[in-house]
């Protein structure tokens, strides 16, 4: 666990008494960690890959939240174990992981004995709460071309190989919804599209 920023701060009792009591995991692609509406009663700690949080709601209309990267934690995850209370999202491998699966018990006590873990788990809430707080704002404020534009400029390559149901996907859209305003990119000259690839002007 020397990949977290947390582990070397802790107490050598705190280090083996986590090490103990937590399970090393590998996890396909596309797997689901947990469901919409869980509690859970386990946190994953990311030590290769990475793990989408979506929102779903009441007619399978889809907003990815965030998404967990190396050496970090879910804060859904977290706030459902620590709290005993449903997960607002469900967590799915975008790719392959690594990493270890720890106790609800083992977390808890963690929080209230260690101030360096403390210290990792609130700064975790900032930054995930910063994201949420731009794709807030994204969704209220900025129209969808613009966002679409954004999101594929992001990727810095001319070509980007990525389908309709993918880029709806990625910023919680339908995929009719944006087939039809990447067709209106590509008449105003911004855009143009080929199978499964879309070409930046």
């Amino acid at each position: 666990m020397k990949e977290f920023n947390f582990f070397e701060k802790l107490t050598q009792e705190e280090k083996e008494y986590l090490l103990e009591n937590s399970k090393y995991v590998e996890i396909p692609k596309d797997f689901t960690l947990f469901y919409q509406g869980d509690i859970c009663n386990e946190i994953l700690i990311l030590k290769e890959g990475t793990v989408q949080l979506l929102m779903y709601g009441a007619i399978d209309e889809m907003i990815p939240l965030y998404e967990i990267q190396k050496g970090e934690q879910c804060i859904i995850n977290t706030s459902s174990t620590l709290s005993n209370t449903s997960a607002i999202a469900t967590a799915q491998t975008k790719t392959a992981i690594k990493g270890w699966l720890i106790p609800s018990k083992i977390v808890q006590e963690l929080m209230i004995k260690s101030p360096s873990y403390q210290q990792y788990i609130f700064s975790l809430f900032a930054i995930k709460f910063s994201a949420l707080t731009t794709l807030i704002q994204d969704i209220k404020f900025k129209k969808l071309d613009v966002r679409i534009l954004e999101s594929l400029k992001m990727k810095n390559e001319k070509f980007i190989s990525i389908t309709h149901e993918e880029l709806a996907n990625d910023l919680g859209t339908s995929r009719v919804v944006i087939s039809r305003v990447l067709k209106d990119l590509e008449n105003k000259n911004l855009i143009k599209l080929h199978r499964k690839k879309i070409e930046l002007l």
